[in-house]
């Protein structure tokens, strides 16, 4: 447990204590009525604003999109289900970057809206709330889905057999079953729109702006620090409230239920209503989910032989020191490192996290780890480059700065994989092989390794697309001569021209590839217990 601490300390929490202390702490004194004054500004205030209603009407629609397509992946037995499974969770592991120009692509300025009726949603709210409920469709189907799945339906049928309505037992029984399931969803998608970034950078132009987004611009525009540090803090109690509810929420989901193997509660579609169920939830996969990424590969190839593509391979001695295309492999690189860096940090605090004799603080730090997904990544990056240059961790111009940031992001994922696997094995096999003499590394290798080997690979798979879509912290430190592919499409969109919006657009497409066929792979390894998600 020593070496996750540790790795959370010196990289997450020492950048970012470093950030907020040298925001607060001006000429030799503690500036806490800054709180106040930055509230009284009335951009700031708006900001806030516009943050929670935002993150609030997106967690509404995506509940109210999403819903239907759990019922239907957790009670429906159809051809073709695991395949559009896999189709639905892509939006997920996707860069926000690769998600706010594929929007861009779909109701931006000479997108498809835009070419067929004239109609750009570009800089309109209602283009940042579609592409949040993009996003985070999968959080609700796997999240509510997964529990549907598992609930015995002749509990519901016994209901129905005394004489209550379908809706009615449906209400009273399968309903507050799953309450704890749709609130924990719920706030996972809150969490991930609050602290939206890279979308509302490309969607919300200078008109909207959030919580992260504006961390960003008083950081890396305005170099206020003050501004910036206090900012900070409100984020970082709201994600900690948010974290707070969601721990009490899963404690719940993990309450007592009668619960069966999901093979067997889902059936063929009977009747005329599960039918249209059915056929609609492929309507909205299809335009919601589909639709956008179709645009995108489809703005790419605009060119004439693939000329957008063909163009990243030179450098135009502007917007990049190298040719963009070089990208590609700086990504691969910098992910592979960090995935090493999340597996090791993850597994390690999975381990510890398992174990029956893991004390209050251990727990509580199950809670910490997931920090580092609400805690502004600018904020994080930032840090990085004021406290990771002088020794012993002189590391401000070494490469391995960004595979560190980008393991902060996939860790969480490596232990909420690994946790629910380890905590499955059963700790008489690991006795029985100590009391034959087994040292506790062969214990591992011969009793734990066999049984997790595969969530391993499923927590190496999320560590790696996670990681090969971080942006927020990246955008800060990856060298000029050295971007990874969200920041090279970031930099293309942010320069006028045909040319550099085409290339942003097959950089997108490229990385969007790397990122599904990472997850149709996850998808043929993952089994019922590997991992909450």
């Amino acid at each position: 447990m020593a070496l996750p601490v540790a790795f959370f300390a010196v990289f997450f929490a020492y950048p970012v204590a470093a950030i907020v202390a040298r925001g607060l702490h001006v000429d030799g004194t503690w500036r806490f009525g800054r709180l106040a004054d930055v509230l009284a500004q009335p951009d700031i205030r708006h900001v806030l604003w516009f943050t929670t209603w935002q993150a609030l009407a997106s967690t509404a629609l995506t509940l109210l999109v999403a819903l239907p397509g759990a019922y239907v992946f957790a009670r429906l037995d159809f051809p073709g289900k695991d395949v559009l499974r896999a189709v639905v969770t892509v939006p997920f592991v996707l860069p926000t970057v690769v998600v706010g120009t594929a929007f861009l692509a779909l109701v931006g300025r000479g997108g498809l809206l835009d070419d067929l009726w004239g109609l750009r949603l570009d800089t309109t709210v209602w283009a940042i709330l579609l592409a949040h409920v993009f996003f985070n469709y999968a959080v609700v189907v796997r999240t509510v889905g997964g529990l549907w799945a598992q609930l015995d339906p002749r509990q519901e049928e016994a209901a129905r057999m005394l004489g209550a309505s379908r809706l009615a037992a449906w209400r009273r029984v399968t309903l507050p079953a799953l309450g704890p399931a749709v609130a924990a969803a719920a706030l996972m998608v809150f969490l991930f729109t609050f602290t939206s970034f890279g979308v509302v950078q490309i969607l919300g132009g200078p008109t909207f702006s959030t919580l992260e987004v504006e961390i960003y611009r008083q950081t890396s525009e305005i170099f206020d620090l003050s501004t910036a540090a206090v900012l900070t803090l409100l984020q970082f109690a709201a994600v900690g409230a948010i974290l707070v509810l969601h721990a009490w929420t899963v404690r719940r989901r993990e309450s007592a239920l009668r619960l069966v193997d999901a093979s067997l509660t889902a059936r063929r579609p009977r009747g005329a209503a599960q039918w249209a169920l059915l056929g609609a939830v492929l309507v909205t996969v299809a335009f919601l989910l589909v639709l956008p990424l179709a645009v995108l590969v489809q703005r790419s190839l605009d060119a004439p032989r693939f000329a957008y593509y063909r163009a990243l391979a030179h450098d135009d001695g502007g917007t990049f020191l190298v040719a963009p295309i070089d990208a590609i492999g700086n990504s691969l690189r910098y992910a592979a490192v960090a995935t090493v860096i999340a597996v090791l940090i993850g597994s390690l605090a999975a381990a510890a996290l398992a174990r029956r004799d893991a004390g209050r603080l251990v727990r509580a730090f199950d809670a910490l780890l997931m920090l580092p997904l609400g805690v502004s990544a600018v904020t994080v990056g930032f840090g990085f480059l004021i406290t990771l240059d002088r020794p012993p961790l002189d590391l401000r111009g070494s490469w391995i700065l960004v595979p560190l940031a980008q393991a902060l992001v996939g860790a969480p994922f490596v232990v909420r994989t690994m946790l629910p696997v380890l905590r499955a094995v059963d700790e008489r096999l690991r006795e029985a092989a100590a009391v034959l003499g087994a040292s506790p590394w062969r214990v591992w290798r011969e009793v734990d390794l066999p049984i997790v080997r595969r969530a391993l690979l499923v927590a190496a798979g999320f560590a790696f697309a996670v990681s090969l879509g971080e942006f927020g912290a990246t955008v800060f430190i990856a060298r000029p001569d050295n971007p990874t592919l969200p920041v090279a499409v970031a930099r293309l969109l942010g320069r006028p021209g045909d040319l550099n919006y085409g290339q942003a657009m097959a950089l997108s497409t490229i990385l969007m590839v790397v990122c599904a066929v990472a997850l149709l792979v996850l998808e043929r390894l993952r089994t019922d217990r590997t991992g909450e998600f």
